[in-house]
């Protein structure tokens, strides 16, 4: 690995001697994470998809107070209006402002999306760091039970699950991290397996370190590069995921506010009300796109060797 991933997280200025005259001279050093940020700053793309995740996120938090109307609200002399300065996107079958469902499915898309991915990270964290540093037959254990989940496609799998416990966000949320631990333990522990060898490592078991001190501090934190890049990357696919599955009519119960619920709303009514599909369906479009170009700047600002 880099020695811009092991060790003290502080880079060498230019120049062998200069770095020492930086130093007494009180100018600030160059850290690992500065550098991080920089290279993620120069990726254009990376940065327009962060300012829109940014903005996604404000719009969850406070998407009651932006709503012109609510969400639930029905106009039945006024249904599937095209576009218009009352209604800037429409309304929908029942006459609901069609700008305001999306602004308050926003809200759910990134709380299932991001709650999955975090307990897919937990999950996966933990198994891939018992499998790369314990070895033996727990990595075997934990390899062999990746493989099973690994063989179910997503959405066959979670739509599994969502039957047997029923709809709602929680089952969805669970269903989605159920079928894609298996990936962040492969990533984990192939990464574990190089560092655990490395000499600073080494060091510490020689100074009498503790195995969990040993993960912690000194393995884990220089193996997390491909998990970051992995849930900035992957997101994206549980948003879609969770689209998938309200549009299937498994997933968030009908009726409710959600992106896969509207575009599953609109879908009888392509060639007639367009604006009905189009608008969810760029909501999700976009949303994607914006962690993807995240999850890139993030893969080439972690990942020394592209520079």
């Amino acid at each position: 690995m880099s020695e811009l991933t092991k060790g003290p997280a502080v880079l060498p200025r230019e120049g062998a001697g200069e770095g020492k005259g930086a130093a007494a001279e009180g100018l600030p050093q160059t850290t690992y994470w500065r550098v991080v940020r920089a290279r993620f700053l120069q990726n254009r793309l990376a940065v327009v998809g962060l300012v829109i995740v940014v903005g996604l996120v404000l719009t969850a938090a406070v998407g009651p107070f932006l709503t012109p109307h609510d969400p639930a609200t029905q106009d039945l002399e006024n249904t599937m209006a095209g576009p218009s300065g009352s209604h800037w996107f429409g309304t929908d079958g029942l006459g609901r402002d069609l700008l305001s469902r999306l602004i308050a499915g926003t809200r759910l898309a990134l709380l299932i999306g991001l709650a999955s991915i975090v307990l897919t990270c937990v999950i996966g964290v933990t198994l891939g760091a018992l499998a790369g540093y314990a070895g033996k037959w727990v990595d075997a254990v934990i390899m062999r039970t990746a493989d099973v989940f690994l063989a179910f496609p997503l959405l066959v799998g979670a739509i599994a699950i969502i039957l047997v416990t029923g709809q709602g966000v929680w089952p969805v949320i669970a269903a989605l991290a159920l079928f894609s631990w298996a990936t962040v333990a492969r990533l984990l522990r192939s990464s574990m397996l190089s560092v655990r060898e490395a000499d600073y490592v080494a060091a510490a078991r020689a100074l009498g370190a503790g195995h969990t001190r040993i993960v912690l501090r000194h393995i884990l934190p220089n193996s997390m590069t491909p998990v970051l890049v992995y849930a900035a990357f992957n997101t994206g696919t549980a948003i879609v995921s969770v689209a998938s599955l309200s549009f299937l009519g498994i997933g968030v119960a009908p009726g409710v506010p959600e992106w896969g619920n509207i575009l599953a709303e609109g879908r009888q009514f392509i060639g007639v009300s367009d604006h009905l599909w189009a608008f969810p369906s760029l909501a999700i479009v976009v949303t994607v796109l914006a962690f993807v170009f995240v999850g890139d700047g993030l893969r080439d600002a972690l990942d020394p060797k592209l520079h």
